[in-house]
């Protein structure tokens, strides 16, 4: 599997950027609604010039990649992803101490206690309890508590302090994993799903009278957590992350009839449901580490581009691995009625996708017709190469910081993200 998807991420660029209108916006270092607002003239030269920072990033991107020029040398050789770009930075400064450690390794110790503290956050009794342990029970990936403790660390070596975690730091890992299961609980509800993490999903168990009330508890907890920190920036961050999950729910719940515009909904979405709560929670440890702007920026870009790479290659493996990789069926998307970056990809090539996508699958036979369209297309294909170019881009901002073996695992973090087959 991680060969089926390196080969992908390699995928010829032109056809992947085919529709120029539809991927401007891809890379945008500032969110839209940080464009300053004070006349209509202002906000027009503030849009252009994000359009042409675009370009630029796009063209450098693309062009000046090892990837992309020697495809199967990279691929052979995975420590070549960590030195792709020719920006001028201190990345090709590896730092030598635990160079060979895992990710997973490095926040082993941070991290072995996490889920019995979340436990203990949540600890209440009857019903209630059993519900909320029943996701917490140890055997998660823990990938976005990860990601926020190795950034954590990074962002502290850079700002002069030791590799030392913060414990307002190491809060922010449980609260946003206390967030994330509590989205995936009323995502299940949603969509009436039956497994979760290769699981029964709780409102299956218990219903969803009784699993939305879970959520809901689960969410307070965090949020209880959260203000304990005493820090309002943090509470505003973490805000803002939570009303991009709920805005996303609903941007999901729609379609764009306009084609043009489709995608750029697709990647919205993705961001607001995936992406934000790591980009968030990404800056919000920088902000506890008292690291100025430019490292907040750059701890929230990374957190930004992994996520939506991420969600891109969680994408391609709902058509390329089977529910026992997965732990959730097979086509799950299809059936919902979603069109993800394989669908829209396939659109170029089988525009009668367009007809299905608007009904959502929901007549006899689309999803098969869907996923045939998608096998015979190259939208698989283009799908993982635009998830190489968002992990490109956040191996750019993350090599920013100071050589550490936590800045370096970040590194790796998007080399496992590409080739992840569950």
């Amino acid at each position: 599997m991680a060969l089926f998807l390196s080969r992908c991420c390699a995928w010829n660029r032109q056809s992947a950027f085919a529709n120029g209108a539809l991927m401007s916006g891809l890379f945008n270092g500032r969110r839209d609604r940080e464009i300053p607002s004070a006349s209509l003239l202002a906000r027009s030269v503030c849009h252009q010039h994000s359009l042409l920072k675009d370009q630029h990033l796009h063209r450098r991107m693309c062009l000046n990649t090892t990837a992309y020029k020697k495809p199967n040398f990279f691929w052979r050789s995975p420590s070549r992803f960590m030195y792709t770009t020719r920006t001028k930075c201190c990345r090709n400064q590896v730092h030598s101490d635990k160079l060979h450690k895992s990710p997973y390794a490095l926040v082993q110790n941070d991290l072995k206690n996490l889920y019995d503290e979340i436990r203990q956050l949540l600890a209440v009794s009857s019903d209630l309890k059993a519900i909320c342990d029943y996701y917490f029970d140890g055997k998660g990936k823990a990938f976005r508590p990860m990601i926020v403790i190795l950034m954590a660390k990074a962002c502290n070596i850079h700002h002069g302090k030791n590799m030392e975690l913060l414990s307002s730091q190491h809060s922010i890992g449980m609260i946003v994993e206390m967030i994330h299961t509590a989205s995936l609980v009323h995502d299940d509800v949603i969509d009436g799903s039956d497994t979760r993490r290769g699981k029964i999903t709780v409102n299956k168990i218990w219903g969803e009278r009784k699993a939305i009330l879970a959520g809901d508890f689960v969410l307070s907890a965090a949020s209880v957590a959260l203000a304990r920190l005493g820090n309002n920036t943090v509470v505003s961050v973490f805000t803002q992350a939570i009303e991009d999950l709920v805005r996303g729910e609903f941007m999901q719940l729609g379609s764009k009839e306009n084609e043009n515009e489709r995608f750029g909904h697709y990647l919205e979405k993705t961001f607001k449901k995936t992406a934000s709560l790591i980009a968030n929670s990404c800056k919000a440890v920088s902000i506890l580490g008292n690291c100025g702007p430019d490292v907040q920026e750059i701890a929230y870009q990374y957190g930004r581009n992994i996520g939506i790479a991420f969600q891109l290659v969680d994408d391609v493996l709902d058509f390329t691995s089977c529910a026992n990789q997965l732990g959730k069926p097979a086509a799950a998307d299809l059936k919902l009625g979603l069109a993800t970056g394989p669908v829209l990809f396939a659109c170029q090539k089988f525009p009668q996708l367009h007809t299905l996508i608007m009904r959502r699958f929901n007549v006899d036979g689309d999803v098969d017709q869907a996923w045939q369209y998608v096998q015979q297309s190259d939208g698989v294909q283009q799908t993982c190469y635009l998830a190489h170019q968002y992990c490109q881009e956040a191996i750019r901002q993350i090599s920013l910081l100071r050589p550490s073996p936590e800045r370096d695992a970040l590194i790796q973090l998007a080399e496992i993200v590409l080739t992840r087959n569950k």
